[in-house]
């Protein structure tokens, strides 16, 4: 049977990615598991646009505010469910592109699982460009349970 220990479930604050991790909690409380919450920050800031450009120390600070701002709302994330009290969950938070750097973080923690939503908010624009979830199903060298929205 299997018993995943360590499960690695992305987040992207949607209504779907809280239902991806109401189900890693549920498994984590059945086997006694380790979840690894994940937040990717995209990289679409970007400091020049046309002929302005913002300074170093304004990147800088945008960046802190937003990686304060993502951590804040992992902490509200896991805590609306009332299950996740008393489980081993850690979170981080990376910047890049989100398909790539889900797999890095699989590559660098070696979950036994990843729990992920089929869909995230980013809509027909997501779906024209190609899916975060298809990219991680057809790369992950784990199991991977989709969680259907």
């Amino acid at each position: 049977m299997f018993a995943p220990k360590s499960i690695l479930v992305p987040s992207d604050f949607s209504e779907f990615s809280d239902r991806a991790l109401q189900k890693a909690i549920d498994m984590a409380k059945e086997y006694k598991s380790r979840i690894y919450l994940l937040h990717v920050i995209d990289e679409g800031l970007q400091q020049c646009v046309a002929d302005y450009c913002l300074t170093e120390e304004v990147m800088r600070k945008m960046e802190m505010e937003d990686r304060a701002a993502t951590r804040q709302r992992l902490e509200q994330q896991i805590g609306r469910i009332p299950d996740a009290a008393g489980l081993d969950i850690s979170y981080e938070i990376r910047k890049g592109y989100p398909a790539e750097e889900i797999l890095k973080d699989q590559e660098e923690k070696n979950p036994d699982l990843i729990v992920i939503a089929s869909h995230g908010r980013t809509g027909l624009l997501h779906n024209l460009m190609g899916s975060t979830t298809d990219k991680v199903l057809k790369r992950a060298t784990c199991p991977v349970l989709l969680v259907r929205s």
